[in-house]
């Protein structure tokens, strides 16, 4: 890193490099002050969508195509999410890198969002134990690129699309302390296992210091109100033992491949 680009970030400037897709932005370039996303979703004007989202599709359709094809041929694998801000003195950093070992050793990749904290420790823990180790970045007006533990990564321009890969590739989600983005992936998850999008699902979430309070409002409000279904509580597993988030996994697994 540059003196310039360390003056940048003091300054508040963003990271050394931000990535577009698959394109990489540096010095100048990279202080773009919008992303694909916000372009799409957020745009203004009477009629400009007409004129400029049509051939949004054709973006659309080759980062669908380039995910496919990179993650096609990926074995069994788990996804791990948990918050970009967890430092590596967190204990969830280290759980974090125990995970990824266990399920790199049970012969699971591990496929993360890619970036610093509890993904880099998943990433990590995946690479050292000789696993394959992946990573799905996105484009972010604040974004570090992908973690140095990454083996295979791809970097997104749409949030929609990198869900996609998360669920299409993965037999399992693991949930550690995070924020908008951890609790985005755990609530999509579960909206997909309780309609039937996908099946033999096992959703994880690993800390019920962090994670009691939200489960037993599910419980005592969402459940008690009707709003789901005594089945629909089965469908979270709350733990704080990585040997049983294996367990959990691999029974989850046993079950799928029985009816495939």
């Amino acid at each position: 890193m540059t003196e310039f680009d360390d003056d940048a970030q003091r300054n508040g400037a963003g990271p050394a490099e931000r990535f577009r897709g698959p394109v990489v932005l540096r010095g100048e370039q990279r202080l773009q002050s919008t992303t694909t996303d916000q372009r799409l979703l957020d745009s203004r004007g009477p009629s400009d969508w007409v004129h400029t989202d049509p051939w949004r599709v054709f973006r659309i359709q080759a980062e669908f195509v380039e995910g496919f094809g990179a993650l096609a041929s990926l074995p069994r694998s788990v996804a791990v999410f948990g918050s970009a801000r967890t430092k590596p003195d967190n204990p969830y950093y280290e759980a974090a890198v125990q995970i990824g070992s266990a399920l790199a050793r049970e012969g699971f990749a591990v496929i993360t969002g890619g970036g610093p904290g509890v993904m880099e420790a998943a990433n990590k823990g995946a690479k050292q134990a000789g696993g394959l180790s992946v990573g799905l970045g996105i484009e972010l007006p604040f974004e570090q690129g992908l973690n140095q533990y990454v083996d295979l990564g791809i970097n997104f321009r749409y949030f929609f699309t990198r869900k996609t890969m998360f669920v299409k590739y993965s037999q399992a989600f693991v949930c550690l302390p995070g924020g908008f983005g951890t609790l985005d992936e755990l609530f999509e998850a579960l909206t997909l296992v309780q309609t039937k999008k996908v099946t033999k699902f096992p959703v994880v979430l690993f800390g019920s210091e962090y994670w009691g309070g939200l489960v037993d409002w599910i419980h005592q409000r969402v459940a008690e109100s009707g709003n789901i279904s005594d089945p629909d509580l089965k469908l979270v597993h709350l733990t704080d033992d990585v040997d049983d988030v294996i367990r959990v996994v691999h029974d989850a697994y046993a079950a799928w491949e029985a009816t495939h």
